[in-house]
């Protein structure tokens, strides 16, 4: 069958967890319980592929599977081979934060700035009467 079925993946990428106070790098799958194949779709390639324990079913509808565009192909795998896990910082500049850990925890502030390369968020935070900075991980704060 080597000369039918070509590439399987099983599309996965590196996410920044914090874990007991500390950031781990996890791997995760993008589509849990999905695995792409690459092949020519013969009568013998597919009765392999849908006879191959443990697998249940396809995308598509009727009898054959429907095959992915190319272009998301390239998508899958351009974000599954990145070397670097992305920061996804879903705040902005202005927004309301509670601080989730560390020592200003359940604090509120406002965010000042933002540093997506670092995943850095310096937020405002009122003690005593006067706006402190405060620079944390953006895994640390949660929008309000």
């Amino acid at each position: 069958m080597q000369d039918k079925i070509f590439n399987i993946l099983v599309p996965k990428e590196k996410k920044i967890k914090i874990k007991n106070g500390k950031r781990v790098t996890v791997e995760e799958k993008i589509f849990p319980g999905y695995v792409m194949c690459e092949m020519i779709v013969t009568d013998d390639s597919w009765y392999v592929v849908r006879n191959t324990p443990n697998v249940t079913g396809f995308v598509g509808s009727g009898t054959t599977p429907t095959p992915i565009d190319q272009k998301e192909v390239e998508a899958l795998i351009k974000r599954t081979s990145a070397d670097q896990p992305q920061h996804k910082i879903d705040v902005e500049i202005g927004n309301v934060v509670r601080i989730t850990d560390g020592p200003f925890k359940n604090f509120e502030g406002k965010v000042d700035s933002v540093d997506e390369e670092r995943g850095r968020v310096k937020v405002m935070v009122s003690m005593f009467g006067r706006e402190t900075p405060v620079e944390l991980d953006a895994l640390q704060v949660k929008k309000i």
